[in-house]
């Protein structure tokens, strides 16, 4: 169990610091509807990561046949999966602002003040059962759940600390949002200037080493 919560750590972390997300509940918290939107996003996003998780977790569970090709996938699996986490570290560092560049952030962005929650909580599925970066993540981290040989129990609480960590990145700005009241906003606004300059190198880095251990535990295993 211990191996299966240590093994999937860096994915959810990466999950947890995935840039847009924390930026889109920023600039929802500081919106007319930041008390109603904010939460309804944050809910929005657990729900995403944990509905991921759990298909990752019942596909693996139900194409589980014998050992032979359950070792097999295994393998495989690991492989296929750090060959794409490096593909989008090698995305996230091109993609990342050079000199004084001003960091780019997605159009949709500007329309989040006309929200109502159940677009907020949509949004918040969007952006993290349908982000890319974070399904493949996800992926990664179910896969070594998978990999760790567990039980179905175990499975669950390893999906649920998963998610507990993934939510943290927006998780946090709501929690600031409501303890500091408005003396959350300066704090907030550099929080987003500083996610929109920095997260592309960092998630670089996180994405590289999830990668490396991947690619590092497919060879090990072939060659078992």
């Amino acid at each position: 169990m211990g191996q299966a919560i240590g093994d999937m750590l860096p994915a959810a972390v990466g999950v947890a610091i995935s840039p847009i997300p924390i930026i889109a509940v920023v600039l929802m918290l500081v919106s007319p509807r930041g008390r109603v939107n904010g939460p309804a996003y944050l809910l929005g996003q657990i729900f995403g990561v944990a509905a991921v998780g759990a298909v990752v977790l019942l596909v693996a569970g139900s194409v589980g046949g014998d050992d032979g090709e359950t070792s097999g996938s295994r393998t495989w699996l690991p492989l296929v999966l750090g060959a794409a986490v490096l593909a989008l570290a090698a995305r996230q560092w091109r993609g990342r602002p050079k000199g004084d560049d001003e960091p780019v952030t997605p159009a949709w962005m500007g329309t989040i003040d006309g929200f109502t929650p159940p677009k907020a909580f949509g949004a918040g599925i969007v952006l993290s059962a349908l982000n890319p970066k974070n399904v493949v993540l996800t992926l990664a981290g179910m896969a070594a759940v998978v990999g760790a040989g567990v039980s179905a129990g175990e499975e669950a609480v390893a999906l649920l600390v998963f998610t507990v960590i993934g939510a943290l990145g927006v998780a946090t700005p709501v929690v600031l949002f409501f303890a500091l009241g408005q003396r959350s906003e300066p704090l907030l606004a550099r929080l987003e200037a500083w996610m929109a300059r920095h997260s592309a190198v960092i998630m670089a880095v996180i994405l590289l080493l999830i990668g490396v251990k991947l690619i590092g535990d497919a060879i090990a295993g072939f060659s078992q």
